[in-house]
């Protein structure tokens, strides 16, 4: 494999500072959904731990080096969940943490930040705007900024999913994997590229937020003006040169999926996993529907990175089931 940022002894060595309760996440297959897409389906449950989404691998490294060094304080912009994240590990170990975000953020991500004693500031704008305010404030407090895939601590975490998928390869051939900044894509093409060479890697984006996937496809960064799409977790704008370069050499692919199928993607996860998903984790089950013969008979494993989703949001996208119809008084129906 080509040189890219990051190092597999030093991801191996980055497990042992983050809190277990983050980490050998489930991989399980899911039946229902494979033979409704028409391959092998299994799922990596990364929701399932304090801040319900994978951005704590990342940020448990980040914060432990911190506080090892004597800082005490640090700065991030966040879509949500990155702040979250933040906000769990630097409390657990001293740090003040300032979280700058948009105004039109998810209310559910906002809230949990502040609920983890992180300073949170808005912007009028988007991540990007966002991104711009957080370095303003690094430098008027001379404080460590984080800022995702830019921060090869960010890769590192989350390729510790990929030390896991890898490590259970028997399951499946081909990996589907979110694509925002690219920490995640990155993190985890290069841990399975580096110990299973055969399986395929593939990232996914909704066609509202096309940066990263124009970009890897020109071979250089391509920006955007604006994105419109409900995956604000993937909603980026101006790719990170660096995070490209690392993806150029890891992924096999990257497409993009229509908004309808990100919704028929979390209406499947309910449907046949029990799951309620924000829409960045239903990209590599929209892949699949909008290319069901290329996967087809295919053994596929997809990321489930995230389930911080606005519930009234969630049931306008995907709905509600009827409540089933009540027995009539005094016991179930009889055949007639």
């Amino acid at each position: 494999m080509r040189k890219t940022r990051l190092d597999l002894a030093r991801i191996q060595a980055a497990r042992q500072a983050i809190d277990p309760l983050f980490l050998d996440s489930p991989l399980y297959p899911c039946t229902g959904l494979g033979e409704d897409l028409g391959c092998s389906v299994s799922l990596k449950l990364e929701t399932v731990n304090p801040v319900r989404s994978f951005k704590a691998r990342g940020t448990e490294i980040i914060a432990s080096r911190l506080a090892a060094s004597g800082r005490k304080a640090v700065v991030c912009a966040s879509a949500g969940n990155l702040g979250q994240a933040l906000a769990w590990s630097g409390r657990n170990r001293g740090l003040d943490v300032t979280v700058v975000a948009s105004r039109s953020a998810p209310a559910v991500k906002l809230e949990r930040i502040r609920a983890l004693g992180a300073e949170l500031v808005l912007v009028d704008g988007d991540y990007d705007v966002a991104c711009e305010r957080a370095a303003a404030i690094a430098r008027e407090r001379g404080v460590r900024r984080v800022e995702d895939s830019v921060d090869v601590e960010t890769c590192d975490g989350a390729a510790t999913i990929g030390l896991e998928l890898a490590a259970d390869t028997s399951r499946f051939d081909t990996v589907l994997v979110a694509l925002g900044t690219g920490a995640l894509a990155g993190g985890v093409g290069f841990a399975v590229k580096s110990l299973a060479t055969q399986v395929e890697v593939v990232c996914v984006q909704p066609q509202g937020a096309p940066a990263m996937t124009r970009s890897w496809h020109a071979r250089r960064v391509i920006t955007t003006e604006s994105t419109d799409t409900i995956a604000d977790g993937v909603a980026g704008r101006v790719p990170n040169p660096d995070a490209l370069a690392d993806l150029l050499v890891v992924a096999d692919d990257a497409v993009l999926v229509e908004e309808s199928s990100i919704v028929e993607g979390m209406r499947l996860l309910l449907d046949h996993a029990g799951l309620v998903v924000e829409p960045s984790a239903a990209l590599g089950i929209a892949a699949l529907l909008e290319d069901r013969d290329r996967f087809a008979g295919r053994r596929v494993a997809t990321v489930v990175c995230g389930s911080n989703v606005d519930m009234d949001a969630y049931h306008r996208w995907v709905g509600t089931r009827p409540a089933p119809v009540p027995a009539a008084a005094g016991g179930p129906e009889r055949a007639g």
